[in-house]
């Protein structure tokens, strides 16, 4: 089955007119559909100057013009590089809104403002002419490289679908909730609750890696955890008569809450987007409310083994991405370390709320940091106290975060409101990654080969 997955997703890269027009460098006309959110590159320096910061898109080919003036109709997985100043107007204005107004506002917070590119939602359409380029290393996830020359902003050919369009609004008022909120919390806040990393300064970047927090950067299973937990109550309890959450206050019976639950799991997705961890988390509560709609007993690990089966299997890419390896391996560590060095722990009279949270931490470390070692070549010797002085801010951030993402398309003093509470444990946060980060001897570097 892996293979045939394997090889049907491989084959979109090789089969159609773009290959042949990416290894010819030529110069091509194509209609494309938007298959995740723009993003800016970091600035580069080269020599004495720095490099412009390009918006960088991921899409599929999905028409191409070829030299003879034919259309073709093909799929190709592609990767546009635009300059971020497109449709921006002349440098000089661009030049001037960089230095007013934001003062030491980031390349990337001053960059969203500008470039209508970046406005873009996954399933638009959009018409470009660019020069085609090969992946620069082979086994690349894309068929071909475009780099948009065109200065003008993107020629939207077809509006994005009404859910991406519904999902933009709240992402939109959730970025404008926060816009009044110190720097750490108005940049930590959008990435915590839907992986809106785009005011993440790379200073503060540098500090939760360093300290082993950089999953409380973007969005991840935990925040869909918290939402069932609210909806469910403790997942041990759920098939049974004292089961708790606001499903059983507000009268639902127990199918409908698995369907509320599902419901809810699906539009987390569509909101914070598919990220590795994101679907990790999504196909594990599927396979919990599945076996809670149909009243079988419910374990977690067949079901964490069952969501990796079938995510590696439906984007195979996932077998080699660092992201999910390590939220399928903090999620395992939780499930079968956790518990028992908790009940060691607690069997040494150290309270019980302090066992379990030392004991997640450690557990998560432990099996994380080999992939750590390997991905950075460093260790951290500040993460598990790190990550314990932040554990019961995460929890009340994304509450209060999503609460805002709810209420401002209808109340936006209101989510100003609620972004404000949720700012006091985001910058807690913050406060303890730059702290971490800052301490003298708080990581060892570890030899960067495999060996």
């Amino acid at each position: 089955a892996a293979a045939a997955s394997a090889g049907l997703h491989g084959a979109d890269l090789r089969r159609g007119p773009v290959p042949a027009l990416a290894r010819q460098y030529a110069t091509v006309t194509a209609e494309v559909r938007v298959t995740a959110d723009p993003r800016l590159t970091r600035p580069r320096i080269t020599g004495d100057h720095v490099a412009p910061t390009a918006v960088v898109v991921e899409a599929d080919v999905r028409r191409v013009e070829t030299e003879d003036g034919a259309v073709v109709a093909t799929r190709a997985p592609v990767l546009l590089i635009v300059d971020a100043r497109a449709g921006t107007g002349s440098r000089a204005e661009v030049a001037a809104t960089g230095r007013s107004g934001n003062g030491g506002a980031t390349p990337a917070a001053e960059g969203s403002a500008r470039s209508p590119w970046l406005g873009l939602l996954p399933s638009t359409r959009v018409r470009v002419t660019a020069r085609a380029a090969p992946a620069s290393f082979g086994g690349d996830r894309v068929a071909a490289v475009l780099r948009v020359r065109d200065r003008a902003g993107p020629e939207v050919v077809g509006e994005a679908s009404g859910t991406q369009r519904f999902a933009g609004r709240l992402r939109a008022g959730l970025r404008e909730a926060t816009d009044g909120l110190p720097a750490d919390a108005r940049a930590l806040l959008p990435g915590l609750v839907v992986g809106d990393t785009a005011r993440i300064t790379p200073e503060l970047d540098e500090a939760f890696k360093e300290t082993d927090l950089a999953h409380t950067l973007a969005v991840s299973g935990s925040n869909l955890t918290i939402l069932l937990a609210l909806l469910i109550g403790p997942p041990g309890l759920a098939p049974l008569v004292e089961r708790r959450g606001l499903a059983p206050r507000l009268g639902v019976s127990l199918r409908a809450t698995a369907l509320l639950g599902g419901g809810l799991t699906l539009g987390f997705v569509v909101v914070c987007r598919p990220d590795p961890s994101v679907l990790r988390a999504a196909a594990c509560g599927a396979v919990a409310l599945l076996a809670l709609a149909t009243g079988r007993r419910r374990s977690l690990i067949p079901a964490l083994a069952t969501a990796v089966l079938l995510l590696v299997l439906y984007v195979p890419w996932l077998a080699r991405s660092y992201g999910f390896l390590l939220s399928v391996l903090a999620t395992g560590a939780l499930l079968t370390l956790a518990p028992r060095w908790s009940l060691a722990l607690r069997r040494r009279r150290v309270p019980p709320r302090l066992a379990e949270a030392l004991a997640a931490a450690a557990a998560a470390q432990a099996l994380c940091a080999p992939v750590v070692a390997v991905l950075s070549a460093r260790v951290s010797l500040v993460a598990v106290p790190c990550n314990l002085l932040v554990e019961f801010a995460v929890a009340p951030a994304t509450v209060l975060g999503f609460a805002a993402l709810a209420t401002a398309p209808v109340a936006m003093p209101v989510a100003e409101g609620l972004a404000w509470c949720a700012s006091w444990p985001a910058g807690w946060i913050a406060d303890v990654a730059r702290t971490g980060a800052s301490l003298p001897g708080g990581g060892v570097d570890w030899p960067g080969s495999w060996a």
